[in-house]
């Protein structure tokens, strides 16, 4: 049973092996949200995520034998990373199965400390299914996500130094994937700060644990899709629903859009680089769909912040033209000498930055005598692209 005292047991082993990551304010997000917001940074341990807590936990726990059979775990990648930085350190041996969508970043990661991959299936739950049976083949120690009392109490010692840090706290919002997070963050919550509300946030894209949540019974879903590739799990623990029907007030949902936006936000306005499981709780936020924290004390965990950089390229750009800072386009011209000087006159005199720029005379669907010029330009908001927009209509560039 996870409970205050196992949740400090575990914070004693994990001692000078684990960070106890920054507890700061957000003075930007405080502003927006009219709210005390306080980020608590585990993008920022020794791994990368907070995943490092509960599997030093759980192989410090294990007996002599068990350890040195050696241990196996499935995960996405920061789970992975714990496990094996925790068996380098007790010299045992380490086998991780990843999704083979796994972001190289995170295979990378693992590797580095020591272990050996293993890529197999699509999602979270293929790769957990092939590393039970690989466990029982070769008699190794299975060291399960989430699902398991050692676990859920490292990863617990979350919460007790964001109280140790926070003693007045109004809320504590956490991402949701497996649920070992919240579990463990909610039990010491709520021994030592009954009135704090504990909030999870959940990808739409993986709706088991909300739907779960909601039902009060364990049910699965039949696949997921995400960006927060940290929280897509498709089935439902039992075992972490159960703790958090006790100690959970509410669970919330973000959709890839709202995530993204978060992302982009943090890297922005707090110049930190957060993957998309840890940026749910500030999508929530960014996307009013917390009530009730106006002049209240809300801590957010920033799970981890192991993301993949060709997501992030792509999560930038798009956020560039959303947000009216960038702009692509796309006109015909006259294929003569001239031409194309003219329409970048056009821009300079707009102060239009143009960041890329391609010409094609060859499409089939251009007439004779013409051609197409794509640009990409950078821009100073939406009057200004609609500036642009006026001065290439009135030169008969836009139709």
């Amino acid at each position: 049973m996870v409970n205050l005292e196992t949740i400090k047991q575990a914070g004693k082993r994990i001692e000078g092996v684990v960070v106890k990551t920054p507890l700061a304010k957000a003075p930007y997000l405080s502003e927006l949200t009219s709210a005390n917001v306080f980020l608590k940074k585990e993008n920022l341990q020794i791994t990368g995520a907070f995943k490092i807590r509960g599997a030093y936990n759980k192989i410090a726990s294990l007996s002599d034998a068990e350890r040195a059979k050696g241990v196996i775990a499935a995960s996405a990648g920061n789970h992975a990373q714990g496990v094996a930085l925790s068996a380098s350190r007790f010299g045992i041996k380490a086998v991780i199965v990843m999704p083979e969508s796994t972001p190289l970043t995170k295979v990378n990661g693992v590797k580095h400390y020591g272990a050996e991959v293993v890529l197999f299936g699509s999602n979270y739950d293929e790769a957990y299914g092939y590393a039970i049976d690989y466990a029982q083949k070769n008699d190794l120690t299975f060291v399960h996500p989430f699902e398991d009392e050692d676990v859920i109490a490292g990863q617990g010692t979350v919460g007790l130094e964001i109280l140790d840090n926070c003693d007045s706290l109004d809320a504590v919002i956490v991402p949701i994937g497996g649920g070992g997070l919240i579990a463990g963050i909610a039990a010491a919550v709520k021994a030592l700060s009954p009135k704090t509300r504990v909030i999870g946030v959940s990808a739409s894209g993986a709706p088991a644990f909300k739907n779960s949540f909601e039902l009060k019974r364990a049910v699965d879903t039949t696949k997921v899709r995400t960006i927060a590739d940290g929280i897509a799990v498709r089935d439902t623990s039992k075992i972490t629903l159960e703790y958090a029907l006790q100690y959970v007030d509410e669970v919330l949902s973000v959709d890839d859009e709202e995530i993204a936006s978060a992302i982009l936000y943090l890297l922005e306005k707090q110049k930190l680089v957060v993957e998309g499981a840890g940026a749910v709780g500030i999508a929530a936020l960014l996307h009013n769909k917390v009530e009730n924290i106006k002049d209240k004390n809300v801590a957010v965990v920033l799970s981890g912040g192991n993301m993949d950089v060709t997501l992030l390229s792509v999560i930038i750009e798009k956020g560039l033209i959303k947000s009216h800072r960038k702009m692509n386009l796309t006109v015909t011209l006259v294929d003569k000498p001239g031409s194309l000087m003219r329409f970048t006159e056009i821009l300079r005199d707009l102060n239009a930055n143009i960041v890329h720029i391609a010409y094609d005379r060859t499409s089939v669907s251009l007439d004779y005598g013409d051609a197409n010029v794509t640009v990409h330009i950078e821009t100073k908001g939406k009057e200004h692209q609609d500036e642009i927009y006026d001065a290439l209509k009135s030169e008969g560039y836009i139709r």
